[in-house]
């Protein structure tokens, strides 16, 4: 028997969510977007938890689009924004899922920059090639970049 204070085996500690509540799913599909997840529980304010409770929790998981399609769609947007800084690690997670290779990066600027006007594809250009740099630097591969740092 267990003391009145001490939760069942079982049982998750009171502030632990569900492992079907969309905290849980929200974190477990950031972690699989992204490759890393956030703690609402450990951020002030109400920003993160909506975050990933509803975009992560309820829109990524849903079925009628895959990840490689959302995030070919939030790249597209945030071009559109000139958003640099959140295109390079779109960039980088789908390098590091496999869901683009280096060529389909470089044809996605190309292709949007005809959408979203060549000042905001500046930006998306530098974040790509910043991003493909950086992984072939860490991969031990040399790229033009690499050769130019090196010199």
């Amino acid at each position: 028997m267990t003391a009145p204070d001490t939760p069942a085996p079982d049982t998750p500690a009171p502030d632990t969510p569900a492992p079907d509540s969309p905290r849980t799913r929200g974190r477990a599909k950031m972690q699989e977007v992204y490759g890393f997840s956030v703690d609402p529980a450990t951020i002030p304010g109400e920003y993160v938890d909506i975050t990933v409770d509803h975009l992560f929790g309820a829109v990524w998981t849903r079925e009628a689009l895959g990840i490689r399609d959302r995030r070919l769609l939030t790249i597209g947007t945030l071009a559109a924004l000139g958003q640099a800084s959140l295109l390079e690690i779109q960039f980088d997670s789908a390098l590091a899922r496999g869901e683009l290779t280096e060529e389909e990066v470089r044809e996605v600027v190309i292709h949007l920059t005809h959408y979203v006007g060549w000042p905001l594809s500046t930006g998306m250009n530098q974040a790509a090639e910043t991003v493909i740099a950086r992984r072939a630097k860490a991969a031990g591969a040399t790229t033009p970049e690499t050769t130019e740092e090196q010199t």
